[in-house]
């Protein structure tokens, strides 16, 4: 097998793909054949040794890979079999030519799903959807607000969100952004170029949305932009920060919560993968229903072959992808 290992952490171009031995699944484990991985902004933190969950050197990233089973271990009851077409949620590992997981984080895929497609919707819907549901608590009907909405979460919250019922707000930072958000759902954009985003976010949703405040925010930029969407809730509104791509981790002065009775979570989504892994099964079906009656899709903006993984990562890192980059391996 090929895999891109991380020896000593630092910048995409300063990794190598390396040739290893095959994978032998343990117990309770299954191995699977990769045809495509996701490349996820996680992926760039643990390579740089930046994220909050550092596996020990050397170690393979990618959080995301679909492909077909191709050994089972010891102790597996399951209904997976040898040749099943499946998408494995990792903490690392997916940019290899093979990746071993255990079994309750690999999950069948339907027949009318490309690997592409399968890898590109795995961390990113599954984090869009318990943003949503599990954290924001969203109901049909409501407005919701979704910020870095062109990147991987972003857009999966606009077509998850748009697709069962709410009205929502997409905010991005360009043009080309804006017309791929309205594209996949959203009923109107706010700009995150305008000055002053403390005061600027809220104006720019009250302004759109009749008046009123969002009842849910996704938030995956942090900074500024954290700071204007907590403004623009709604009364008895949910924030759920996702992440800080923007760079400064934002802080809540709590009077504020009490004044207009808002709620601030947040959302790891791994935990969940660890302590309930049942809950991830039954969104990972939900997820696949949605896909199958075409209420959602990703939007793969770009696919890389295995040993151009560093100019995948590039993409990401730089701000330029929109929606999702997938690595593909090369099999037929």
């Amino acid at each position: 097998m090929k895999a891109v290992l991380i020896r000593e952490f630092g910048s995409p171009e300063s990794h190598r793909v390396e040739s290893c031995n095959d994978l032998q699944p343990g117990p309770g484990e299954v191995v699977i054949d990769v045809h495509a991985a996701a490349v996820n902004y996680p992926d760039l933190l643990v390579a740089s040794g930046k994220y909050q969950i550092l596996p020990p050197r050397p170690f393979t990233p990618g959080k995301d890979a679909a492909g077909v089973v191709s050994a089972i271990g010891a102790g597996v009851v399951t209904d997976l079999k040898l040749g099943d077409r499946v998408v494995a949620q990792l903490e690392h590992g997916g940019y290899a030519t093979q990746v071993c997981a255990p079994v309750g984080w690999v999950h069948p895929i339907p027949d009318s799903m490309s690997f592409v497609d399968a890898a590109a919707m795995g961390l990113v819907y599954q984090t869009a959807h318990f943003a949503l549901f599990e954290r924001g608590q969203f109901q049909a009907g409501e407005t919701v607000l979704v910020t870095g909405a062109a990147g991987g979460v972003g857009l999966a919250a606009v077509q998850i969100a748009k697709g069962l019922g709410a009205r929502v707000l997409a905010a991005v930072n360009t043009s080309a952004q804006a017309a791929l958000v309205l594209e996949h759902g959203a009923d109107a954009v706010i700009d995150l170029v305008q000055p002053g985003l403390r005061d600027s976010v809220r104006q720019q949703v009250y302004a759109a949305n009749a008046g009123l405040g969002a009842d849910v925010v996704l938030d995956t930029l942090g900074g500024d932009v954290f700071d204007g969407a907590l403004r623009a809730l709604n009364w008895c509104g949910r924030m759920v920060i996702i992440g800080f791509a923007a760079g400064r981790i934002p802080e809540i002065k709590a009077n504020y919560l009490l004044v207009k009775n808002i709620r601030v979570s947040g959302l790891q989504w791994s935990d969940y993968r660890e302590r309930a892994p049942m809950l991830v099964a039954q969104v990972q079906q939900d997820l696949m229903g949605l896909y199958e009656r075409g209420v959602i899709k990703p939007h793969v903006m770009q696919e890389f072959a295995l040993d151009q993984f560093a100019s995948a990562m590039t993409l990401v890192a730089t701000g330029q992808a929109v929606g999702k980059v997938v690595l593909t391996m090369g099999r037929t």
